[in-house]
């Protein structure tokens, strides 16, 4: 019995042993042609999508890249420099801005426009009607007739009384009637002119129900102030129209700096609705007069406002070129910073990539002046100019970088 143990107990280890072998054999097999153990067992941690083996590198699918929200720009140029720092406002001239209201009073029977609507000066708004604006023509038509008749009767007499016919008092009296008329006719007529109607045809016989009200300058229609049937009182305010394309830079200047500012110079300056786009405008004029509270001096500033994209009240960050460079620049969202170093991501070109793949290199950048939200990004020398880098999601990038740097580790 004991001998039986023993033999079964040998065979036993020599199986076990046999099988370790083979293990070994064949994972000294797949070694060596390259494929990893976990690759093996049907699992590779580092060919999960967004980790890559090569060190500051990260791969995505378009899809993961989109879901992120990734933006890329090429890399590019700008003036950058330590300048004069301002903040502003975009505002109007007056005669820019009309506030538009009616002679008379009257009730609103038409309005042609509603806010953000296109006019052009002489553009009718609206309508008022009032029972005084018929009145107005009929005394008109009734004064324009007895002219007439009264301008006849004064030629009359003035050549009676030349012809020593007529007597002095005759003809002063005629005269002094038709001067009179003559006035009445002319106020009447300049009112409604005003008013935006036809005296020509009103003399003819025609009265007009309704009385137009149109805007004095081209522009864009701010607010509507009335409805249907409103009763507006004279010189009280039915609409408001800015003409957007007139807009110019309003900044404060601080009393150490005025010194600094001339007519001419140029400035730079962004708005919250457009961050990554620098906008130009020229110093026109400096006010004369100090604001107490801070003090500092307004200076006005020409600028192109195209396709109407900025509005009256947009705040403005600026500043006045004293002296500038130009350097490569990125949005200061693209840098990364790990301890002192920086960091930024570009898109690496690769033609062997797979169509939906893309890749992307992390580079070691030097920083420079930050200004406008744009920092100086001085570049390694292998890095091409035509570069594009990713100037929102860098740091998904980054975290992902890292994750698969861990997993490879481990």
């Amino acid at each position: 019995m004991k001998n039986i143990l023993l033999i079964s107990t040998v065979l036993f280890t020599l199986m076990f042993m046999s099988c370790k072998k083979d293990q070994k054999s064949e994972l000294g097999h797949n070694e060596a042609k390259g494929v990893s153990k976990t690759e093996a067992g049907g699992v590779d941690a580092h060919g999960e999508e967004g980790h890559s083996e090569e060190e500051g590198v990260v791969e995505l699918t378009k899809q993961q890249a989109e879901t992120i929200g990734l933006e890329m720009k090429p890399l590019e140029e700008r003036n950058l420099g330590n300048n004069i720092k301002v903040t502003g406002v975009l505002e109007l001239f007056p005669q820019d801005r009309a506030n538009i209201s009616p002679f008379v009073g009257g009730n609103v029977s038409t309005i042609r426009v509603i806010e953000g609507d296109q006019v052009r000066k002489g553009q009718i708004l609206a309508y008022l009607e009032h029972p005084d604006i018929i009145s107005m023509q009929q005394e008109f038509q009734e004064k324009n007739d007895e002219l007439v008749f009264l301008k006849q009767d004064f030629e009359r007499k003035q050549t009676l009384y030349d012809k020593g016919v007529s007597s002095g008092k005759e003809f002063q009296m005629a005269q002094s009637k038709f001067r009179s008329t003559t006035s009445s006719v002319n106020a009447l007529k300049s009112k409604l002119r005003l008013l935006g109607l036809s005296t020509d045809k009103i003399a003819e016989g025609q009265i007009f129900s309704a009385i137009p009200i149109i805007t004095p300058i081209n522009g864009f229609v701010d607010e509507v102030i009335v409805n249907l049937g409103d009763y507006v009182a004279p010189q009280t305010k039915m609409f408001t129209v800015s003409d957007n394309s007139k807009l110019h830079v309003d900044l404060k200047v601080y009393e150490k700096d005025i010194s600094k500012v001339e007519l001419g110079q140029q400035i730079f300056f962004t708005v919250a609705s457009r961050p990554n786009e620098i906008l130009k405008a020229k110093v026109h004029s400096m006010g004369k007069t100090f604001e107490t509270d801070p003090k500092a001096l307004h200076i006005h500033a020409d600028m192109e406002n195209k396709n109407d994209k900025l509005l009256p009240g947009m705040y403005v960050e600026g500043r006045i070129v004293q002296g500038e460079k130009k350097g490569f620049a990125v949005p200061e969202a693209a840098i990364i910073k790990e301890g002192e170093q920086s960091f930024i991501f570009i898109l690496d070109d690769d033609e062997e990539m797979e169509a939906n793949k893309m890749k992307f290199n992390m580079i070691p950048v030097t920083v420079g002046i930050t200004d406008l939200g744009f920092v100086e990004v001085n570049l390694p020398s292998e890095v091409s100019k035509d570069a594009k880098v990713v100037i929102k999601g860098s740091y998904m990038l980054s975290s992902e970088r890292i994750k698969g740097e861990l997993e490879h580790e481990d």
